[in-house]
């Protein structure tokens, strides 16, 4: 009961509550049909109740199955909801101006049409999610670089989300187009588990043979800390990685250096360890931030750092989202943008989260090129 009573729950039930009578009203006219909807409702609500309110240690397969069939009704019924609202605001549009014969189509058999774009908009969501990130080249014009770093490339990899729906096949086929690149570093900007150690050791194996592996580098997000921080932090490094914590590292390539900052989330403010980038500033020459959130570029940027590469935000992952996005972390949302002279990468997810669906958005593997930028 105390689930139930939780104000995160309460909330998600009115929400759901509201939608459902929206969709049934609007979509389904028939009584088998609004029963039926109310699975997938429903397998959507019990995930905070039953799952998030849960140890990860003692999920089950038959947990994860459950977990994953909710994750999917979410998408589904988001795409269904989008549609609906689409259909019934442009019904709402044209119902003054076209003949009631016409503004009939599009409730009937107009139903049946939103019905099944939102299958389609699931079914194509999953095959981008699922078919692994594409390589993203972008070229960062630093003022006043040192030569000898002209042309350094930077691997990033973030949010990959390891989990029952994210396994060791997809976190190799990751690492096998890392190391192909010839990157001179790699990094990983937090979010990359979603679960405990124990369950997700062997999934997270091969990130021990990123190349180059004198140069790995990994902070923590915001999942790190919901998924047992002080267990993943030292698993990671154990793999080799090197753990950045409110502190930086000073890297020698041919003659020259640069420093590499990284902070850890602001999720880790409750337990007394928030992000410090004061802490994770070189002494001078190129300095570069591993930041999870990009909101924290207002901090970063007037403490003297060249470079922030972020994550966390997914770019939405897929519609409506990836719209609503920028009313949160504009204009930092995803890609290169400015903070003041600091520049901000923020890269899309190399996973997705929830909902195994990207539409509207992809999946991202970046490398990052060091240019000198001309006068």
């Amino acid at each position: 009961m105390r689930r139930i009573l939780n104000p995160f729950v309460l909330i998600l039930t009115i929400i759901l509550a509201a939608g459902y009578s929206y969709l049934a009203l609007r979509l389904f006219q028939s009584l088998p049909a609004r029963l039926a909807l109310v699975l997938p409702i429903l397998c959507i609500w019990i995930i905070p109740v039953f799952f998030w309110s849960r140890s990860k240690d003692t999920h089950t397969g038959r947990d994860d199955f459950v977990q994953g069939l909710a994750y999917m009704c979410m998408g589904w019924l988001n795409f269904l909801l989008f549609l609906t609202l689409f259909r019934d605001i442009i019904w709402l549009l044209t119902v003054a101006f076209i003949p009631n014969t016409w503004a009939q189509w599009l409730i009937d058999p107009g139903s049946q049409i939103v019905v099944l774009g939102s299958f389609l908009a699931l079914g194509l969501g999953m095959l981008i999610a699922w078919r692994g990130p594409r390589v993203v080249e972008v070229t960062v014009p630093i003022q006043d670089l040192d030569p000898a770093l002209e042309g350094y490339r930077i691997a990033q990899i973030s949010d990959l989300h390891v989990s029952f729906m994210i396994r060791r096949r997809y976190v190799q086929s990751v690492v096998n187009k890392v190391n192909t690149l010839g990157a001179d570093m790699v990094v990983l900007t937090g979010d990359i588990v979603d679960g405990s150690v124990a369950r997700l050791k062997s999934y997270v194996e091969p990130l021990a043979t990123l190349q180059p592996a004198a140069h790995r580098y990994f902070i923590l997000g915001n999942h790190e800390y919901y998924a047992g921080v002080r267990s993943w932090v030292d698993h990671f490094r154990s793999l080799g990685l090197t753990v950045l914590l409110n502190e930086y590292r000073t890297i020698h390539h041919k003659g020259s250096t640069l420093h590499l900052g990284g902070v850890v989330d602001p999720a880790g403010t409750a337990s007394g360890e928030g992000p410090k980038p004061e802490n994770a500033l070189g002494p001078g020459g190129l300095r570069i931030l591993l930041a999870h959130n990009p909101k924290l570029a207002p901090h970063a940027a007037p403490l003297g750092f060249d470079l922030m590469l972020s994550g966390h935000t997914h770019a939405g992952q897929f519609y409506p989202w990836n719209i609503a996005v920028r009313l949160v972390h504009a204009p930092h949302v995803v890609g290169l943008s400015r903070e003041g002279k600091m520049w901000v990468y923020v890269n899309p997810g190399t996973g997705s989260w929830g909902p195994p669906i990207r539409l509207g958005t992809q999946p991202e593997l970046t490398v990052i090129h060091l240019v000198r930028a001309k006068a």
